[in-house]
């Protein structure tokens, strides 16, 4: 009954003329009404027909300009969409793992970018709680059963080494923003693991997965879903634990900053490394937030 009355409700223009036409054509073999009547019906049902044909034609155009809103991208692709997106822009807000392309490639030339440009940047990152043990040890084990043998840095995925990666984001956002005045930047710590990656610039969205053989989805400003997704991302970010990087003013960074200085950073920053890492883990945490390693 529902599904015949939405038939009804969506076709009733159509079946208006189809029952006008049969009834005149009646009427008029039966002799019964005029032609001067039979015209005017005429025109009444060519009306109603080109009343159906417009709205057919306008919800034609809108399913093709919604189905045009999101492209798939494959392989290269998708490195390409992400290079166009950081071109100019002033914004961006990434949601993922551990941040580790975010590192590699989005934050240096984003900053670059503005500073040549003299413009202000603003960023925030929601990245995986590395204070979660339990967390990233079922990020590491998702990471694994993707791609057993690593990345292409040729690295497993271990618990250790995600947690490693997500301190080394804090880490770089520190160090970038005491090195460009005008870089607004958040990071927010998640208690909940996502097996895709948002990444949204001032033109576009670039949704992601984990797995290289995946297509990624861009959605461009300008068309539906960029302002829903915006929205999902702010509201994401404001349930995740946000650090409190202006405490790390208290601890300056240097070029490449010592052990003491990386251990004193996170106690200010009110997120201490684990005990049991060593003056090489927070070495290798140095290394892995100033000089990272593109993993795709």
């Amino acid at each position: 009954m529902t599904r015949a009355l939405a038939w009804l409700r969506n076709n009733v223009d159509g079946l208006v003329a189809l029952v006008l036409a049969f009834i005149v054509g009646m009427l008029a073999v039966l002799d019964l009404i005029d032609v001067d009547s039979v015209n005017a019906v005429v025109l009444l049902v060519l009306g109603l027909l080109a009343g159906t044909l417009l709205r057919d034609r306008h919800l034609s155009a809108q399913a093709v300009r919604d189905a045009s809103s999101v492209q798939l991208l494959y392989g290269s692709a998708i490195g390409h969409a992400h290079t166009l997106a950081r071109g100019g822009t002033e914004q961006w807000i990434f949601k993922g793992g551990t941040g580790t392309y975010i590192r590699a490639v989005t934050l240096r030339s984003c900053v670059e970018n503005a500073r040549r440009e003299q413009r202000p940047l603003r960023m925030q990152l929601e990245i995986l709680d590395p204070s979660d043990e339990q967390l990233c040890k079922t990020y590491a084990q998702f990471r694994t059963s993707l791609t057993p043998e690593g990345d292409r840095t040729g690295e497993a995925w271990t618990t250790d080494r995600t947690r490693r990666e997500a301190f080394a984001t804090v880490l770089a956002a520190c160090w970038y923003r005491q090195r460009f005045t005008f870089l607004t930047i958040g990071v927010g710590l998640s208690k909940v693991m996502s097996t895709f990656r948002w990444d949204l610039s001032s033109s576009c969205v670039i949704v992601t997965q984990e797995s290289t053989n995946s297509p990624a989805l861009m959605f461009e400003r300008d068309k539906p879903y960029y302002r829903d997704l915006s929205r999902e991302l702010v509201a994401s970010f404001k349930q995740a634990r946000e650090v409190e990087l202006s405490r790390a003013d208290t601890v300056p960074l240097a070029d490449e900053p010592s052990v003491d200085q990386v251990r004193r950073l996170f106690d200010a920053l009110a997120l201490p490394l684990p005990a049991t890492f060593t003056d090489r883990d927070v070495a290798d945490i140095v290394r892995r937030a100033l000089q990272p390693r593109n993993p795709y």
